[in-house]
């Protein structure tokens, strides 16, 4: 389990503090309206308002203990810029932040922000699944319980073909494609088709479904 900060709570960093939260981590959220705290307040592990631009603030919050945190302030540059290096100067080992355009992004990399993301491109459950899992390299949520990720597979699964894994039949997952080392990918593969060192696989199917082969494939 990690520990995540949420510093925003709009529609994009609500649905990334849930998603964490619904995964079983622990997510504390952070924003300066009452009403967004009050609102999260049952979906997360606690909520606080609070003003993020102060350090004392965040130091008080115990930030630096957080393994991630994310900022998704709104139209305010300026306390995503300040937010953003703070959590950075204060050890928080990894900052992901929210982007109002491109000026804006390289900015927040030029003070430390780990990645950048633009609400627009990625959604807040896409981000949390990237987040927490170094075996899921991307995640599109197709409805509100059917997804399509794409994993690493477990290092047992290599030098086997698609009919004995059994993928469907164990995880109750479809694989639709395999991408190959090369770029080549492999759509709708045969039973036939072995997984090979440093192949991704495309799957999809039922949250509940694919976490757990999210689980078996971790590290």
């Amino acid at each position: 389990m990690k520990q995540f900060a949420i510093i925003g709570l709009g529609r994009f960093g609500s649905s990334i503090a849930k998603t964490l939260y619904q995964m079983g981590h622990d997510v504390l959220a952070i924003d300066n309206d009452p009403e967004e705290v009050q609102e999260i307040s049952d979906y997360v592990t606690h909520a606080v308002q609070a003003d993020a631009t102060d350090e004392v603030t965040l130091n008080t919050l115990g930030i630096r203990n957080f393994d991630v945190a994310v900022i998704t302030i709104g139209t305010d540059i300026q306390s995503s810029i300040l937010i953003t290096l703070l959590c950075k100067e204060m050890g928080v080992k990894y900052v992901l932040a929210k982007a109002q355009n491109e000026l804006h992004a390289k900015v927040l990399y030029r003070i430390g922000a780990d990645k950048v993301v633009f609400p627009e491109r990625d959604m807040g459950s896409r981000v949390a699944h990237n987040l927490v899992s170094s075996n899921i390299l991307d995640y599109i949520e197709l409805a509100p319980d059917y997804s399509l990720v794409e994993i690493v597979p477990n290092p047992e699964w290599e030098g086997k073909n698609l009919r004995q894994l059994n993928i469907r039949a164990k995880f109750g997952v479809n694989v639709i494609a395999i991408k190959r080392e090369d770029g080549k990918v492999n759509v709708a593969p045969q039973a036939e088709d072995v997984v090979q060192n440093n192949d991704i696989l495309v799957v999809i199917g039922n949250n509940d479904d694919i976490k757990r082969i999210e689980e078996k494939v971790h590290l």
